[in-house]
């Protein structure tokens, strides 16, 4: 039995990697269509061996689909989500812009897939921030082992987790320090190439980005509200791989060999935790993967109960649009879709 599933935004960096996350899975499908907005129409992009041309987003009728991905901006995602959700299409929204909404089930598979079924109340499930999902799925196995009072996090986000755009500002201005073009910051609020920013998103009265305070909000939804969580997040001249320093503070006493332990038998991780030249994985060789890898496990002698881990993954991956197929194959799994006519 097949499933119809829309991906909005099927133009950009994770609108793509959802088409081709789709095909990769083998999720049932029965069709799918690719929605952008209207000057994207005609627009053709690829599903596994097919090219699909992009359909106007304004003119589409969803009341016949499953699944819709959406994956075009906050903006788009407050006026057609719940529009679309209506017509008893389910939304899987890869923005902000219900994730802090109480009647919103705010999922990562591996870490709060019970959670799903609250679904029914809005017809609508969140997608996390990308920096967040990586770091849930570290954190849920450590949590549930020793339970985790604080964690203190720094950030090495990829320019894609900020657009094509962001994508082709580093090539532009990488290219241009070696023609001895001068950079010009246009998308960044400083030069990226051979640089790094401690700023994503905007600033918030405290202090913080509104991307730290995600990480915050996030994962007190997501894992547990009474985890204290403090981070730093800052953009760095990658094109795809999120990295996360992380150090951890246990109520119960765990040691880097039985955190190694744990984290190799949980679900959607992989541990490469050689103590060696090499031993280690970096953005580089994270892309187009599914897992989240572990390395760097090492206790901290600072605090009672400390850890430290070095946590990489594919930001376009599970950062989004793989974590998007997750969740639609988690309500398959569990029986709680009732198909579109």
């Amino acid at each position: 039995m097949g499933y119809s599933v829309a991906v909005v935004g099927a133009t950009g960096n994770v609108g793509r990697e959802m088409l081709e996350i789709l095909a990769e899975r083998d999720f049932p499908v029965s069709e799918v269509y690719a929605i952008a907005s209207r000057r994207s129409q005609g627009t053709e992009v690829s599903f596994g061996d097919r090219t699909l041309k992009c359909k106007d987003l304004e003119q589409f009728d969803f009341s016949g689909v499953d699944f819709c991905l959406m994956s075009a901006g906050g903006e788009v995602s407050k006026e057609w989500s719940p529009k679309i959700a209506a017509k008893g299409c389910l939304v899987i929204d890869n923005s902000s812009a219900f994730r802090y909404d109480s009647d919103v089930p705010l999922i990562v598979p591996e870490v709060n897939a019970d959670a799903v079924a609250g679904f029914t109340k809005r017809n609508i499930i969140a997608n996390p921030n990308c920096s967040t999902a990586q770091l849930v799925v570290a954190l849920k196995p450590l949590h549930d082992a020793a339970k985790i009072k604080r964690v203190v996090v720094s950030t090495y986000q990829s320019v894609s987790g900020a657009g094509k755009e962001a994508m082709d500002e580093l090539w532009t201005q990488t290219r241009g320090i070696f023609v001895t073009d001068a950079p010009e910051a246009k998308k960044f609020t400083k030069q990226i190439a051979f640089n790094v920013i401690p700023h994503i998103d905007v600033f918030m009265e405290d202090g913080q980005t509104k991307e730290e305070w995600k990480m915050v909000a996030e994962t007190k939804k997501i894992l547990d509200p009474k985890i204290r969580l403090t981070a730093t997040c800052v953009r760095v001249p990658v094109f795809v791989g999120h990295s996360e320093s992380i150090n951890i503070e246990f109520e119960n006493p765990m040691s880097a060999e039985e955190a190694r332990d744990i984290l190799r038998s949980a679900p959607g991780v992989l541990v490469v935790d050689k103590r060696e030249d090499g031993g280690y994985v970096t953005p580089v060789e994270c892309v187009g993967d599914f897992a989240t890898f572990v390395s760097r496990i090492r206790e901290d002698a600072t605090v009672e109960n400390g850890l430290n881990i070095w946590v990489v993954s594919d930001n376009l991956r599970k950062g989004a649009a793989l974590n998007s197929v997750q969740i639609a194959e988690t309500v398959i799994n569990r029986g709680l879709l009732k198909k579109a006519a």
